[in-house]
Formats: structure tokens, C-alpha cells, sequence
């Protein structure tokens, strides 16, 4: 049947697997949310546009499946834009849908008029276009969900002007069959089936995109050492003997690398947000595996390059791995010593944050979603803090923008009703999307937010004093977190002790509506 398209545009995204639409209504955007609730979608109001794009973001990591918002012109655009850039560089798959001013140059002084709404999302997302017709609508949005399968999944726009919203339309078509993801076959390993033969330290490194439940296996069968970059914590499990963790960053990770004779990054970016250095440290072979040819010809000038998705690899890895001889060359000793190394220095740099982190990890299920903002509660245990599952901590690496957490933890929940998420922000982080706590409660969410509260910008005044820069404008005043979480109607904690803390962390899990629990650094 006819309906107006923005109606139409809702039933075409609920054909195709959406079923939580993350946003805030205006004038200009009404009419998509006139077929929301008659196609079945559930619709989850933020209270900024930035946090709908988080909730978005959440979600999608939480679920693999776009997060899918809807913004208005102008301002609501603009102010999705940092999500959007986030989930850009941690290639996160998410559809936001605007509408747009039906006519810009002939007509000034509009409400919400800019001078390229377009062109300004384009600079953040992997594409963005403006739909004229419904037809246009339509093929764009099965271009994005096509994409999304095919390649790295990268945030799309799409724009539509406010009459084609309103104008009658005949229904989308039926979804397409997607396409295939380019995947490797044992008969493309050879020649790494050959440097594998003859290894003695070969070295994985995984990243968010080895997607697969095969690399234990795989890395115990070869005899292989193993890093992860942050987004492929969890990866190898918990307890490999040869895992140096996420500890990349650490420049003796280079010195380790240097020693493999064989190094085979999979899914990873490798770029300065994995590193911190400008080189890998490799002095051997280097494979690289992904699905973005711009990785594969980096800096790095990896010697084998494979065009493909990470699970694909590692079954066809898997199907031939019985012809390779386990290699000898890594001791657990060895890797235990270097990660007990790299510990201590990271609770040197920041003192005292890792005990308060042990006794998280003690408070929480092994199967708890994190969600986490840039705060040095996060930094600190992206290091110390192994992970069971793969894809169950969240973190704004690439972008690296403040305010990530608690909107993109509400979305992660959302999505994973009935078990367990947790969102850990920093005090000054909060208070740029703190506003969410009034959706949270609205959903019902049984959401711990550990708060980490040191009353400054820890890090920056850290880093000042590493420059000589006397330290300034890293001191802002605090509201009292707790009256202002039972203000929203969450409940609050404030433990004294770390026992407390976990206590209240775990009945956090149980609440019939967020709780946030206030940790400073005189806890431990």
C-alpha cells in the first residue's frame, strides 16, 4: 500500500533485520516516525543527538547489525557527526537517515539551514547522499545494508528533503540476497603454509576484524605467540600460555616482534592507535590479512597480502593446519615474564588504578559487555584487564572522542537484555552525555556505571607536567554524581572500600534501573 516514504523507509529497515531505531523527533524529521511503531520497530529517545549516535554505535557492537538513527536537519545532523566519525575509525556499521531543507539556494533564513549538510557528514562517514526520490531512498538504503555485509563496515548518511518524506510512495522492494565477502581457500595459504613450515617463532597479531572462535585452536595447534590490539581483546580466550595480550603499546612489544621469524597480522589496522611507535618493530616476514586494500598497502609493507575477512581466514587456515609442524620457539615463561614486566609498568604510570580494576574483574560475570570512555580507569586495564569473549569490551579508540560510554553502554544494553553490561566513564567524560542517565532509567536498564572520579583531567595534567606546561583548565567543578543520578531516578553508590565496591557492582546488575557507583582514588 502507499504511504508517505518516511513511513516506508521504517517498514523497509524492519525488512531488513532492524528493529531499534535510535533518535530524537522534530519538525522537519516527523514524518520517518510516522511507520515506526506500525512496522514493528521499538524507538529509543536520547536526549541529544550525540547519544543517539552512541546508542547506535552500542548497539552495533553489541549485536554485529547496523545501529540505525534517525536526526534532524541541520543541528541534529551536526551534532551526530562525532559518533559518526567514532564508529568511522573503529569500523562500526551504522545508518543515520536525516531529512534536509528541500531547497538551499534560492531560499535563505530557513530554520536548521546549513551550507552543505551532505558534503559535512561526508567528512565523517563513508559516504553520504541525498535521496530525491523514493526510488533513490530505497536503493541507497539497500546500497548501505549491502555494504555493511561486503566490505568494512563504516557508518553511512542518507539525506531526505522534507517534501519527499511527506509525498506518498509505493512500498520498498523485498531485500535483496547479499553478496559474498571475498574469502580465502586453502589454496591461497600456500606460500604462508610455506613460512609457517619452516618457523620457529611465528607471532599472530589479532585485531577487531579475526573475527572467529577458531584462533585458540589455531594459535595452540601452531605452536604460535600471539598480541592483540584493543579492539581483538578476548580473542585467543582466557589463559593461553603464549597470549602477550593488548600490550602493543608497550614499546618492549617491539623487541618481542623483532624476535618472531614470522609475523601474521589479522583484521588490524595497525596504525598509531594500536602502536604508538611508527614501526611494528618486525625484522621477518610480515603477512597481512583484511578487507581494506588502503591496510594492506600501508607502512607496514607487508611481504604477503590477503584481501579477506578474518573468519574466512582462519578456517581455511584451520582446514590445512594439520600439515604444519607445532613450533618450539616461545616459552611461557618467557611471554609470563615480559607481561608481568609490562604490568608493573603500567601501574607505575598511573598508580593505584589497577587494583581497583583486579577487584572489577573479580565483581563482574566473565560474559559482562564493558562499555568505556577515554578516562585512565579505561587506559590502564585495555592492558592489565584480559578478556574471556572476544567483542565484550568497547572502547572509542580510533576517534577517541569523550562522552562514548554511557550512551553507547544504554545502547550495548538495550541490546543484550537480560545479561550483563557495564559502562565505566571518567568524571569529566560524563559530563558530556550524563543527560542519558534519563533514558537509561526510562528503559528500565540494569546498568552499573562506574564512575571514576578524580576531580580533574588526570591525564592532560599528567601529560602537562610531562611537557613543562604548568597545568591549566583541567579542573572543573563536579555536581554531586549521586544526587544527580537519583535525580534521573537511578540509584547511586559511593563505596568506601573496594569490597564495597564490588558489592554494589553486583547488585547493580540486578536493579530494576541504573546504578552509579562513585569510585575515587583513595579506594584502594
Amino acid at each position: 500500500m502507499k504511504r508517505p516514504l518516511g513511513a516506508q523507509i521504517s517498514h523497509m529497515l524492519k525488512d531488513r533485520g532492524v528493529d531499534v531505531i535510535f533518535g530524537i523527533p522534530g519538525v522537519h524529521n516527523q514524518e520517518m516516525y510516522r511507520g515506526i511503531e506500525e512496522a514493528g520497530i521499538t524507538h529509543v529517545l536520547a536526549r541529544h543527538e550525540q547519544g543517539a549516535g552512541f546508542m547506535a554505535d552500542g548497539y552495533a557492537r553489541a549485536t554485529g547489525k547496523p545501529g540505525v538513527a534517525y536526526v534532524i536537519t541541520g543541528p541534529g545532523l551536526c551534532n551526530i557527526m562525532t559518533p559518526m566519525g567514532q564508529a568511522y575509525t573503529d569500523s562500526v556499521p551504522m545508518l543515520v537517515m536525516s531529512s534536509c531543507l528541500d531547497e538551499t539556494d534560492a531560499v535563505q533564513g530557513q530554520l536548521h539551514q546549513m551550507k552543505d549538510q551532505r558534503a559535512a557528514a561526508e567528512t565523517v562517514t563513508d559516504w553520504s547522499r541525498q535521496a530525491n526520490s523514493a526510488q533513490a531512498a530505497y536503493r541507497l538504503v539497500e546500497r548501505a545494508f549491502e555494504e555493511f555485509e561486503l566490505s568494512r563496515p563504516r557508518p553511512k548518511h542518507i539525506q531526505v528533503p522534507i517534501a519527499q518524506l511527506e509525498a506518498e510512495a509505493d512500498p520498498a522492494p523485498f531485500p535483496n540476497q547479499p553478496g559474498l565477502r571475498p574469502k580465502v581457500v586453502p589454496p591461497d595459504l600456500a606460500p604462508l603454509m610455506s613460512l609457517l613450515n619452516i618457523s620457529r617463532r611465528p607471532l599472530f597479531i589479532l585485531g577487531g576484524g579475526a573475527r572467529s572462535n577458531l584462533w585458540r585452536q589455531i594459535l595452540t595447534q601452531l605452536g604460535a605467540a600471539c598480541f592483540t590490539t584493543y579492539a581483538g581483546r578476548g580473542m585467543a580466550g582466557l589463559g593461553y600460555a603464549l597470549d602477550f595480550g593488548a600490550t602493543l603499546p608497550r614499546p618492549g612489544s617491539a623487541d618481542v616482534i623483532g624476535s618472531a621469524d614470522l609475523v601474521v597480522a589479522v583484521g588490524a589496522e595497525l596504525g598509531e592507535v594500536d602502536l604508538w611507535r611508527d614501526t611494528l618493530g618486525h625484522t621477518s616476514h610480515l603477512v597481512r590479512v583484511d578487507l581494506d586494500p588502503q591496510v594492506l598497502s600501508d607502512r607496514h609493507r607487508a611481504g604477503i597480502k590477503l584481501q579477506a575477512d578474518g573468519e574466512s581466514f582462519a578456517h581455511a587456515l584451520w582446514a590445512s593446519i594439520d600439515a604444519i609442524k607445532p613450533a618450539t620457539g616461545w616459552s611461557p615463561e618467557e611471554v609470563a615474564e615480559a607481561r608481568k614486566r609490562w604490568r608493573a609498568e603500567s601501574d607505575a604510570e598511573r598508580p593505584g588504578i589497577v587494583p581497583v580494576l583486579d577487584a572489577l574483574r573479580e565483581a563482574m560475570p566473565a560474559d559482562t559487555m564493558i562499555y568505556s570512555d577515554m578516562t585512565q580507569l579505561a587506559y590502564v586495564a585495555k592492558e592489565v584487564w584480559d578478556m574471556a569473549y572476544p567483542f565484550h569490551w568497547h572502547h572509542p579508540t580510533g576517534f577517541g572522542t569523550l562522552g562514548y560510554a554511557l550512551p553507547a553502554g544504554i545502547g550495548g544494553a538495550v541490546a543484550r537484555r537480560g545479561k550483563p553490561t557495564a559502562v565505566i566513564a571518567g568524571d569529566y567524560g560524563f559530563h558530556y552525555t550524563m543527560m542519558e542517565l534519563g533514558a537509561a532509567v526510562e528503559l528500565g536498564l540494569s546498568l552499573p556505571i562506574i564512575l571514576w572520579d578524580n576531580g580533574k583531567l588526570k591525564e592532560i595534567e599528567d601529560s602537562m607536567v610531562r611537557g613543562q606546561i604548568a597545568p591549566n583548565a583541567v579542573v572543573a567543578r563536579n555536581p554531586d554524581f549521586c544526587k544527580l543520578a537519583e535525580a534521573f531516578g537511578a540509584l547511586s553508590a559511593a563505596p568506601g572500600n573496594l569490597e564495597e565496591m564490588q558489592a554494589a557492582v553486583q547488585a547493580a546488575f540486578h536493579a530494576p534501573v541504573p546504578t552509579l557507583i562513585r569510585v575515587t582514588p583513595d579506594i584502594a
